[in-house]
């Protein structure tokens, strides 16, 4: 009696498996999805931008009069991380492109919101304004020191959309 009560129980479990394979295959056929819908998750950064610029003891830099192909992915404001401030988009080359600042200005903030770039010793002009190159293995970037606090607009895009990022920010404080 105990080996046929044995042979029910595995039996029970491969029926109730089957049952409910069909019900996610039924599930996954009906519930529409489109495997082509672009997954990037797109956010509105204009109340981050605004509080930051109210908190943070330097200009905030963000983008204005960027084409909408440019699309804003993250943002952060962290007073208690040296005021760091993060604003990340995608470029309409499908490329990563992040604006950084910070009260660190140090060697070790710049390598790790770089991703182990280096300074190149080049500029590169922006405007009127020089800013340094960083070239890495994974990310480059356009640091810009001023007193008190650094910029960086960095990511996987080419310095020419580095550039236009750099171009397109406005420095800001309290939201004047």
């Amino acid at each position: 009696m105990a080996g046929m009560k044995g042979k029910q129980t595995v039996w029970d479990m491969v029926r109730s498996l089957v049952v409910i394979g069909l019900v996610v295959g039924g599930i996954y056929l009906f519930i529409p999805h489109d495997d082509k819908a672009d997954p990037t998750h797109v956010v509105d950064y204009r109340v981050e931008a605004i509080t930051a610029r109210r908190a943070a003891p330097y200009p905030v830099a963000a983008p204005a009069g960027l084409p909408e192909q440019w699309r804003a992915t993250s943002v952060d404001y962290s007073r208690k991380n040296a005021n760091s401030w993060h604003l990340g988009f995608q470029d309409p080359h499908k490329e990563y492109v992040a604006i950084e600042q910070s009260t660190d200005a140090s060697e070790k903030y710049l390598v790790k919101v770089t991703r182990g770039a280096a300074a190149t010793g080049q500029l590169q002009q922006v405007g009127d304004t020089s800013w340094e190159r960083w070239e890495g293995e994974k990310y480059d970037a356009l640091v810009r020191r001023e007193q008190g606090y650094v910029t960086v607009v960095t990511g996987t895009a080419s310095y020419e959309q580095l550039g236009a990022m750099a171009a397109a920010l406005e420095f800001k404080q309290g939201d004047k």
